[in-house]
């Protein structure tokens, strides 16, 4: 990428170009056809406003309750099936605080049953510290089980995501079958979810191929202008693998209209 980016330094021409919104598409097209990663992208925004995560604000209960049963949805179809939509996978620190009410409005629904069908085909947000949270419900407690990878560029680090020893409430085992409902809207985490329980040879997924999205992408600001450069700065490797979902998307086992 270094060496295109060199190459290219000495092609001034394109910053001839007046409009500034066409010189972004011309960069960017210039970036993919040289990297072939439609995650890198120049923009002209002088509007661009970070977007900062929102943080859970101390709600009652009773609202808590209210927020889950939008996220969530939850069903037990014929023949005690489970039928479970999620469309943000929660992190770490939620999860820890309103694991009791997930206990109680879906989980303890959901374990009594003889087989999961989890729909992911809208999920398109979701935190890294989810990951180890969903697919321990569906390993056993030991051993530990290295389930992912993800290596951040800024700190040239790499961090190991475990399975959990220890979980509120009970798992659903190892031995129900698990079906992961994918769509091409089926974006970031979710991905690494699926990605991680079909390596684990937990799950079967079927629908669409899914997004291609990252684990982490950063609009960095170019200089004192209103341009600014997306770029992956994180990366998901699967330990099994030693391939990520990242770009390619996860390929059904099933491959159906979502």
């Amino acid at each position: 990428m270094e060496a295109a980016i060199e190459a290219a330094s000495s092609n001034t021409e394109v910053l001839s170009i007046p409009d500034a919104e066409t010189l972004a598409n011309v960069l960017s097209s210039g970036v993919q056809t040289t990297v072939s990663d439609p995650r890198v992208k120049v923009t002209y925004e002088p509007n661009y406003v970070p977007v900062v995560p929102p943080k859970m604000p101390p709600l009652p209960p009773e609202q808590l309750i209210a927020v889950l049963q939008t996220s969530i949805k939850l069903d037990i179809l014929e023949g005690n099936i489970g039928y479970m939509r999620i469309d943000h996978i929660l992190g770490e620190e939620i999860a820890e605080k309103v694991g009791p009410l997930l206990l109680d409005l879906v989980w303890n629904k959901i374990l009594p049953t003889s087989a999961l069908i989890f729909d992911m085909r809208y999920t398109g947000s979701g935190d890294i510290t989810g990951i180890p949270y969903i697919v321990s419900y569906f390993t056993e407690a030991e051993p530990l089980i290295h389930i992912d990878s993800i290596y951040d560029r800024p700190s040239n680090t790499t961090t190991k995501l475990f399975s959990m020893s220890t979980l509120l409430g009970d798992r659903y085992g190892i031995t129900k079958p698990l079906v992961i409902l994918t769509s091409k809207n089926t974006k970031g985490i979710a991905e690494d979810v699926a990605f991680c329980l079909r390596n684990l040879k937990r799950a079967t997924i079927v629908g669409e191929k899914t997004a291609g999205g990252s684990v982490k992408v950063d609009k960095i600001k170019v200089g004192d202008t209103d341009f600014y450069i997306t770029v992956p700065t994180a990366k998901s490797i699967n330990p099994i693998t030693g391939s990520t979902w990242e770009v390619a998307g996860v390929t059904p086992d099933v491959e159906v209209n979502a």
